[in-house]
């Protein structure tokens, strides 16, 4: 098995992109507030508590509370990023995303941190893979899932100057950056990593770049595989899926999250009421044990070996 990605050169942690970015629009922009639950630390946001102290809201380990206020801040004229692990977030305070952010349509950005289970030993109580399944229901929040810093930092930038409110959904696990030329983030578009006519691998977040490694492993087979870095789950981009399904004939769905409710549920509502082709669902199937961050990923098969075998299953299915 590789090295855990932490160790791993060329790898990022997302967070500190994120952290740089609101510091630099906040240096411009004065209506930018962060609201966080006691996590300064784990949000990385101490350079900006210590450039702008008084833009910082703190409410200590109350989410429902600073959710709340986020809204407030939003109806105030602010434009709060409102910023705390995702599993207490998305859980904890969802009455609260539901009916103060997503029913009256605050201009609030809630940034889930340390998502999917990068807690790892800390178990089903911290892991965060429910929330794509929470928040899909809730249509006019946009949900990001960045795949790497640059796409972090792109996705910061472009809530802050949206109209509306936003999801942006953080690991602190780290990635590489994708090697994609003429990058532009277009929330609502589906990017395409890789060409490919046999089979579609769809991705978000730290799925993505496995799924970049599982395309050269198959391609060494003779299997050209379709790389989309599904970044926004809310809105899809239904036309990239449906090109996928025409094109490719099978597709594969990878997410650090359940996959009931999530992307791979997303795409196969779409496939079976338009283009039927064989979907394999990659992720997890509800509660997972406590273990390490790459135990989980081996358990699961979230490798680049495991996507590998999935495609060769809907190339199968597509055959059969």
């Amino acid at each position: 098995m590789a090295a855990p990605a932490a160790k791993q050169e060329g790898f990022h942690d997302c967070r500190d992109a994120w952290a740089r970015t609101i510091e630099e629009l906040a240096e411009n922009d004065p209506r930018i507030v962060a609201v966080v639950n006691d996590s300064v630390g784990s949000s990385k946001l101490g350079g900006f508590q210590k450039k702008f102290p008084d833009r910082l809201i703190n409410v200590g380990i109350a989410e429902q509370n600073m959710v709340g206020v986020g809204a407030g801040l939003a109806n105030g004229g602010r434009i709060p990023f409102v910023s705390a692990a995702s599993c207490f977030l998305t859980g904890r305070a969802l009455e609260q995303v539901k009916a103060d952010i997503a029913y009256a349509g605050f201009n609030v950005k809630l940034v889930g941190q340390s998502s999917g289970v990068a807690y790892g030993e800390l178990g089903p109580t911290h892991h965060s893979i429910e929330d794509f399944a929470w928040l899909r229901p809730l249509n006019n929040i946009t949900m990001v899932v960045p795949a790497d810093s640059w796409e972090t930092a792109e996705a910061v930038k472009w809530a802050a100057a949206h109209e509306g409110p936003v999801y942006i959904r953080l690991s602190r696990m780290p990635v590489p950056d994708l090697s994609v030329e003429n990058r532009k983030f277009q929330p609502g578009k589906a990017e395409l990593v890789r060409k490919g006519t046999d089979v579609t691998i769809i991705a978000c977040g730290t799925m993505v770049h496995l799924a970049v490694q599982a395309a050269a492993e198959l391609e060494a087979e003779g299997i050209s595989a379709r790389i989309l870095n599904m970044a926004t789950i809310t809105p899809l981009d239904e036309a990239a899926i449906s090109a996928a399904a025409s094109e490719t004939g099978a597709i594969v769905t990878v997410e650090e999250a359940n996959i009931h409710g999530g992307l791979g549920g997303a795409v196969a509502e779409h496939t079976s009421a338009n283009l039927p082709v064989p979907v394999e669902r990659m992720g997890f199937p509800g509660f997972v044990p406590t273990g390490s961050v790459e135990w989980l990923f081996d358990h699961f098969g979230l490798t680049a070996t495991g996507i590998a075998r999935s495609a060769r299953k809907a190339i199968g299915r597509k055959r059969g």
